[in-house]
């Protein structure tokens, strides 16, 4: 019994080919529907806008560079700065909405970190990173 093949006098063998016809034919009829559909996508309702000319605002938010080295002295932007002076400067600029980078020596106690971090909360500073070294 061959597959493929009514005549008897056949190899026998069967047929190895696929009829791609009706597969084509099934193609050409979505892709019309789809040719047909796309447009019914667009659903926009149409407006018309006033046009403005505006300048894009470029300014750049402020970075506060702070370190606290492993004896918990404090850097603020490389500058040697007492603990008690921390509020302070933290309430002078956080009217200009900075960002805090922290960087912390490895082996500095929590409780430092957790301190500068709660002095920046106090002054209303939210933004804050903490910057640290990637693997080598």
């Amino acid at each position: 019994m061959a597959f493929g093949s009514f005549d008897e006098g056949g190899s026998g063998q069967p047929m190895a080919e696929i009829n791609t016809t009706p597969l084509v034919d099934v193609m050409l009829v979505l892709l019309v529907i789809f040719i047909i559909t796309a447009p019914l996508f667009h659903q926009a309702v149409p407006i018309d806008l006033p046009q403005v000319s505006a300048t894009k605002l470029d300014e750049k938010p402020e970075v506060i560079q702070l370190a606290i080295d492993v004896d918990g002295n404090i850097f603020w932007n490389g500058e040697a700065i007492h603990r008690d002076a921390l509020a302070g400067r933290f309430a002078d600029v956080s009217v200009r909405q900075p960002e805090l980078h922290l960087r912390a020596d490895r082996k500095v106690a929590y409780e430092n970190v957790a301190d500068v971090m709660a002095a920046a909360q106090r002054a209303n500073i939210v933004k804050i990173a903490f910057l640290t070294q990637p693997n080598p």
